[in-house]
């Protein structure tokens, strides 16, 4: 939402200082302009990119205008979800688990986090990390490696459609220039014709440059930029989950396993310890249960 507004004010910008100026809209007004720098420009994508890569693009942009779903209420959400989950591990032994982690959309513990669970490599992230713990034969170093070369690998796949984008924002001034010549090339034409005509030509050339500069500095450059700073948040994510599970894979207490993982929460959104707790109680895991497992904490 926030996108929209911000491109609502620079459309107001624009055009609003265009008007203190005292120019006619009508002159802006040049569909044949923006024919020729759109079609080029959505041509240039299809050639340097594959059908995939192009799919990826339009579902960034969506999230873009939804916005990031990495808040506070996100992370408190999966802070519940580890505690819980290593709870049940350590009250009913990791046997238990091992169900949980098989289908985690029939499970009843995963169930309880519909957000989590939508977000399907997530959900593949955690449960293969902890199933490499649960074979016994990995040692917790390994699995560390594992989620970082996952983390790594996934950050660059969905760095792909931002440089595409980045790419195309790259190109729309020169598409701009492109239409300005052809501008010129008709304005040339028609110079045996009257003032005003030739007037008319010439500005309809000069709305190319400026929507194609204004396209790439106004819109497309910052709505990679906020691509890209989403992709950053959901690696944060990742980190979070990997801090948590891997605190869990060496042997500490389900509640200093979510420590661990709140403390590396990014500041802006991270919950506050007595959040944390007070999420623990109202939903996340039994207070009667909770005490025991702090006490196995200090004792760790």
């Amino acid at each position: 939402m926030l996108a929209i507004v911000g491109m609502l004010v620079v459309i107001a910008g624009v055009i609003g200082g265009y008007l203190m100026e005292h120019g006619r809209l009508a002159v802006l007004m040049q569909p044949a302009e923006l024919v020729i720098i759109g079609g080029a420009a959505l041509g240039t994508l299809l050639i340097a990119n594959p059908v995939a890569v192009i799919k990826r693009i339009f579902a960034g942009l969506g999230g873009v205008l939804k916005g990031s779903p990495y808040d506070k209420a996100h992370y408190l959400d999966l802070l519940k979800l580890l505690n819980e989950l290593f709870l049940h591990a350590r009250k009913n032994g990791m046997v238990k688990l091992e169900a949980d982690i098989e289908a985690p959309e029939q499970s009843a513990i995963f169930q309880k986090y519909p957000k989590f669970l939508k977000d399907h490599h997530a959900v593949h992230f955690f449960c293969d990390s902890l199933r490499m713990a649960l074979s016994g034969g990995v040692a917790a170093f390994d699995i560390d490696q594992m989620m970082e070369a996952d983390m790594e690998a996934h950050h660059h796949h969905q760095q792909t459609p931002i440089a595409a984008l980045n790419t195309v924002a790259d190109a729309l001034p020169g598409l701009g220039i492109v239409a300005a010549v052809l501008g010129v090339v008709i304005t040339m034409g028609s110079l045996g014709g009257p003032p005003e005509e030739i007037g008319h030509k010439v500005a309809a050339a000069l709305v190319g440059t400026f929507l194609g500069i204004l396209m790439c500095y106004g819109f497309v450059s910052p709505l990679a930029a906020n691509m890209s700073k989403i992709n950053d948040a959901e690696l944060d994510y990742y980190r979070v989950l990997r801090a948590g599970t891997m605190a869990f894979v060496r042997g500490v207490a389900p509640i200093l396993a979510a420590e661990f993982a709140r403390r590396a929460i990014p500041a802006d959104v991270r919950p506050s310890f007595h959040e944390m707790e007070a999420a623990f109680k109202g939903g996340g895991a039994p207070p009667a249960a909770a005490a025991p497992v702090a006490a196995g904490g200090g004792e760790a």
